[in-house]
């Protein structure tokens, strides 16, 4: 390139334009083209604003706009020239609407690069958490599927990864559907706090020109639901804020990290050991070397990018930890760890639902270790409870007799009367009718618990809101 050729953003000030490796070195069109949808829109959005507020004549806000559609178009295409020496997205876009009218140079009258990104960001965040509302509601979905077909299915519960209470494979999945429910709501918060539009804002202290900023956050949707505008009311702090990504960021590590959860379950359940879950051929994988072995990768991959998830809002935690206000280059490196969340639990859904849809459960091994007396040790605690023996007693001599069981290599109900009553005579004759699942399951018919009724209460709502 001439000496003589200035750089087109801000080559007024310099003599000579960017080394190379600097160029290379500051570009972030490799990765912010992805926001062209999005600058596009806000520039349409800008350059109505213009022409209200009698910035832009007619003639040249329909150049434009028809200009901008073009681009809207073009943009699709993979031969759309993408120039390195020309830094950014927003560059980029701009330069290419003035090789198609001289009316664009007008279009950055009242804008900075700083407050256009904002924007473009907002619009990016409301739009990716859209497309991740849907992806987990598909996941749920499938969630749900399994729990309906195996709501009343036993499953020894675990705590410290030991057998503790009997459940249902419908109680242990809804449990997840809850915290994926959590996870949705999240995103819906963060959908509103990115619903506030910082066009206008400048670099730091706005301009001097009769900008209007309502009518501009009307013309891109930043708006309440009255359709009242929202606009941010600090053009430092407008600027200058990345609340909304840490909030992606961490909504998506709280979503990974409960598919990683789930992930560990169906991964445990899948094993030889435990036999309870069969996944299908088709999200499974071989050994290159035994060829007996299917592989759940799927759920391994699900729980391994978790950790790459919970990276990228550790990346961004320390690239804004230090930064004065407003705008500093560091927050260059703002886009490329939400982009890749984004990315990466929007395929760890896909693939979670995917897996789910064509999974089945083993119900002969299912109810073979959910049979196991031992699960309802507790429950026999509370039938002396209700004998009027206090708990802490209760306990104590349950625990009695499950250590004469494990002595004598019998099952608890399999004690000898005469032994059990020597240890704990307030069990009676009908002790052993507490070793029954059905009982276990009917006596536990209050909220959060899985009785059978509870269970299809559940189930129930979350068909509703994930209109079944």
């Amino acid at each position: 390139m001439a000496k003589d050729e200035k750089q087109v953003t801000w080559g007024g000030r310099f003599s000579d334009r960017p080394n190379l490796l600097m160029q290379v070195f500051g570009e972030s069109v490799s990765f912010d083209k992805r926001l062209a949808p999005y600058d596009l829109q806000g520039s349409m959005g800008h350059a109505s604003m213009l022409a209200h507020v009698g910035l832009l004549t007619d003639d040249e806000f329909s150049e434009i706009k028809s200009g901008i559609a073009e681009l809207v178009e073009e943009i699709k295409s993979p031969e759309f020239s993408w120039k390195l020496e020309l830094e950014d997205v927003h560059m980029n876009l701009e330069q290419a609407l003035l090789a198609k009218t001289g009316a664009a140079a007008k279009l950055h009258t009242g804008r900075s690069r700083n407050d256009q990104v904002a924007t473009d960001m907002r619009l990016f965040f409301k739009d990716a958490c859209i497309q991740l509302s849907e992806k987990l509601e598909l996941a749920m979905k499938a969630i749900l599927g399994l729990a309906q077909k195996y709501a009343t299915l036993p499953i020894p519960g675990y705590t410290h990864l030991q057998r503790a209470q009997p459940v249902t494979v419908g109680h242990h999945l809804l449990a997840h559907l809850e915290a994926l429910g959590r996870d949705h709501e999240r995103l819906s918060k963060v959908a509103d706090h990115a619903n506030v539009c910082p066009l206008g804002s400048g670099a730091i202290a706005g301009s001097t020109l009769p900008l209007d900023r309502e009518f501009t956050a009307k013309a891109l949707g930043f708006v309440d639901r009255e359709g009242n505008p929202r606009i941010t009311a600090n053009g430092m702090d407008a600027v200058a804020d990345r609340d909304v990504f840490l909030e992606f960021a961490m909504a998506c590590v709280n979503c990974s990290l409960h598919l990683s959860r789930l992930a560990e379950d169906v991964i445990l359940w899948n094993s030889s050991e435990f036999g309870y879950i069969q996944l299908p051929d088709t999200f499974t994988t071989g050994s290159s070397l035994m060829p007996q072995k299917k592989n759940p990768d799927s759920f391994e991959l699900i729980r391994g990018k978790t950790g790459r998830i919970v990276g990228n809002l550790q990346n961004l935690c320390v690239a804004i930890k230090g930064l004065p206000l407003t705008y500093n280059r560091d927050l260059q490196e703002d886009k490329p760890p939400v982009f890749d969340s984004l990315d990466q639990l929007s395929m760890c859904l896909s693939v979670l639902a995917g897996s789910l849809e064509d999974s089945s459960f083993n119900e002969e091994r299912c109810r073979k270790a959910a049979s196991d007396p031992l699960l309802l040790a507790t429950d026999l605690a509370d039938y002396l409870v209700e004998k009027g023996v206090p708990f802490r007693t209760a306990h104590h001599l349950i625990g009695e007799l499950v250590a004469l069981a494990e002595v004598q290599r019998i099952s608890l109900p399999e004690l000898e009367q005469d032994e059990a009553i020597k240890i704990c005579p307030e069990l009676g004759i009908e002790w052993r009718e507490v070793f029954d699942l059905n009982r276990a399951f009917a006596k536990r018919e209050k909220p959060g618990m899985p009785g059978p009724n509870q269970i299809e209460s559940r189930i129930q709502h979350w068909e509703k809101l994930l209109l079944f």
